[in-house]
């Protein structure tokens, strides 16, 4: 039985999942690495931890499966997008910790370059923000020693989280990435599919740094790390990679992933759309020469707003407990969150917001606020979808969900309620994970076409709109208009 290893490097954790040909799981390896913030908007990570414990979970993966490594027919990888790191090429060493996407420490730069933004918009479908991979490269090479020296000798590498592992899982010898990566940098031609000489010399980068750019599913190498040689042979941002296991290859089709941030990507299709509403377009699949967009809409804070409850406020002592506090009471009793701990993102954009809590009273409860946490995450994920609706021209019949915040049957049937949508859970959780292997197993021959990935897809519980007071979106975008700029 030949199996197939996803490899699922996401913001807080590495995770290790073995799939069998049906796309069920035989194995689940998962562990937290350190999260580091120097100063605040410094969101930092340290790359050699990222690899170790991503190696060290793919290893007690195959341990638990009990499979050996001549049983994997190939290894798929996703990883947490934008997150930025440079390393040497000769020693293999990162000449920084790795910025994290959620960093904002680029605010400024973005400011200044904000007359180029048509052209990087025409570009990449991107929007000038700290958010993406580009102004953290400049940062890199502005301000670490010696950088720009390595550059200049071809020494210096630059990479995603993927083009990382790939070089560790390959000790040195490939230096790529795939197109859903590449058109996350503010560097990548989504239309044309190239490096952007241009947008190169705006942001003073040089080419020599960049990897090589592959579709989202062939053989790229081998691994030998493993104890027998196994083929790495897909690649896909993690939200791209949610898309494909979801099976949303039609346009309209949307799927929302609810993680440490949340993430509506809808299929548009064939032709690259630039939206008036600042929703993102960027490449959802490469496969054969040919090349799928989306629209999408990003969310900064979602499942870190309840670890926030967990860990700051200590209101809840696993997330888990959420749920039930929030449900404890009725409504927010007025009390409206914006989770902006790192700025607002789509359709807002703004890097100099910052969390606000309004509408408290002598009566608010631990409850009020457990539930105001709750509906910030379906109010941003609304916001975001009736902006793709306007976008795209189409109205959405339902939305797909996953990732680990899904588990709260609150927060989903909140999010049909404001939505107006079915929402629709799977019952299989991993869905970005198996959008990881899926690509590695059409690469390989265990699948053979994206199609294929319809018949993993069983429905969990389908979650339809209730009744909801139209006054609560409209307080909720008076809560937004009062956390916006004030950071600045």
């Amino acid at each position: 039985m030949k199996v197939l290893l996803a490899l699922d490097q996401g913001t807080t954790s590495s995770r290790s999942i073995v799939f069998d040909a049906e796309g069920n799981v035989l194995a689940l390896e998962q562990k937290e690495f350190t999260q580091h913030f120097p100063q605040p908007g410094y969101v930092e990570h340290d790359p050699e931890e990222i690899w170790e414990s991503q190696f060290s979970v793919a290893t007690e993966a195959l341990k638990k499966a009990k499979v050996k490594a001549e049983d994997v027919a190939g290894i798929g990888i996703t990883n947490q997008r934008e997150t930025t790191i440079l390393w040497n090429r000769k020693t293999g060493k990162p000449i920084y910790r790795a910025l994290v996407w959620q960093d904002r420490r680029t605010a400024p730069l973005c400011q200044k370059l904000k007359k180029f933004e048509p052209l990087f918009r025409k570009k990449t479908g991107l929007l000038l923000d700290p958010y993406f991979s580009g102004t953290k490269i400049r940062w890199l090479l502005d301000h670490v020693k010696g950088a720009r020296e390595l550059a200049a000798d071809g020494a210096l590498a630059f990479g995603t989280v993927d083009s990382w592992l790939v070089w560790k899982l390959t000790q040195g010898k490939l230096h790529i990435t795939d197109a859903t990566n590449a058109s996350r940098t503010l560097l990548y031609n989504i239309k044309t599919g190239k490096w952007d000489a241009q947008l190169l010399k705006l942001l003073k980068i040089p080419a020599s740094i960049l990897p090589e750019v592959k579709s989202c599913s062939e053989v790229y190498g081998t691994t030998h790390l493993f104890g027998a040689p196994i083929k790495i042979a897909g690649i896909a941002g993690d939200q791209q990679a949610a898309l494909i296991g979801q099976g949303c290859f039609k346009p309209g089709h949307v799927k929302a992933t609810y993680g440490t941030g949340c993430f509506l990507l809808m299929n548009i299709g064939n032709k690259m759309v630039t939206s008036k509403e600042r929703l993102l377009t960027t490449i959802a699949l490469s496969i054969k020469g040919k090349v799928e967009y989306a629209l999408e809409g990003s969310i900064f804070i979602a499942g870190a707003a309840i670890q926030w409850l967990r860990d700051s406020l200590k209101i809840i002592h696993q997330s888990s407990d959420v749920d039930t506090l929030a449900a404890s009471v009725p409504d927010t009793g007025g009390v409206y969150f914006v989770p902006a701990f790192t700025g607002l993102g789509a359709p807002y954009w703004d890097p100099n917001a910052r969390g606000t809590i309004l509408g408290i009273s002598r009566g608010t409860t631990n409850a009020h606020i457990a539930r105001a946490a709750l509906e910030s995450i379906a109010f941003q994920a609304a916001d975001i979808l009736q902006a793709m609706q306007k976008t795209a021209g189409m109205q959405v019949s339902e939305l797909h969900v996953d990732g680990g915040v899904v588990v709260s049957d609150l927060l989903m049937q909140m999010q049909s309620n404001l939505m107006k949508k079915p929402v629709l859970r799977p019952k299989n959780r991993e869905l970005t994970a198996l959008g990881a292997a899926f690509l590695a197993g059409l690469a390989v021959g265990v699948w053979h076409q994206p199609e294929d990935v319809f018949k993993t897809w069983k429905l969990d519980r389908k979650f339809t709109p209730q009744k909801q007071n139209p006054k609560t979106i409209s307080q909720w975008h008076r809560a937004v208009e009062r956390a916006k700029d004030w950071a600045r």
